[in-house]
């Protein structure tokens, strides 16, 4: 009989419970990718804007200000944005790991359990073959005797026969 692992089921759910909070992970981390992405982006639009400040006439420094204000304003934004994204993606995390755990857990019970079934049917097996060993060894020694007494009968036989 093959061996079954009676959690299996138990096992199959986790381990499924597993793979959905990792694709989770991936996807926060994916928005934290993005969100760097646009800080990064941010701080290229801060550097061409400073650099057209230096080029610009000097009655636009008033609106270059005002649009390097709104972009720091902006990367603030973004700032916070991205450490909202990493707080939540820390938090996946966290939780794929309990569910690592748990499907570890489980797979050392059942390996245990496997081991324990093992050794039960070795065990169980050598039973049969000390049985059938008994029973042979009895067989063996029954038919010596048969043949000592036929021995035996025939010494007799031919002792009277003289």
């Amino acid at each position: 009989m093959p061996f079954r692992y009676r959690l299996q089921k138990i096992l199959d759910f986790r381990i499924n419970q597993k793979e959905e909070q990792r694709i989770k992970v991936q996807k926060a981390q994916q928005a934290v990718f993005e969100a760097e992405d646009n800080i990064r982006k941010n701080n290229e639009d801060i550097m061409v804007t400073k650099e057209g400040m230096r080029t610009a006439d000097p009655m636009m420094y008033e609106s270059y200000d005002k649009f390097l204000q709104h972009l720091w304003k902006k990367a603030e934004q973004l700032e916070l944005i991205r450490q909202d994204l990493q707080n939540k993606l820390d938090i996946e995390v966290q939780k794929l790991v309990k569910c690592e755990q748990a499907v570890k857990v489980l797979e050392k019970h059942k390996e245990k359990n496997k081991e324990l079934y093992l050794q039960e049917e070795k065990a169980a097996e050598l039973k049969q073959f000390s049985e059938l060993g008994v029973t042979r060894f009895f067989k063996q020694s029954q038919e010596r005797i048969e043949e000592e007494e036929k021995q035996i009968l025939k010494q007799l036989r031919k002792l009277e026969g003289i």
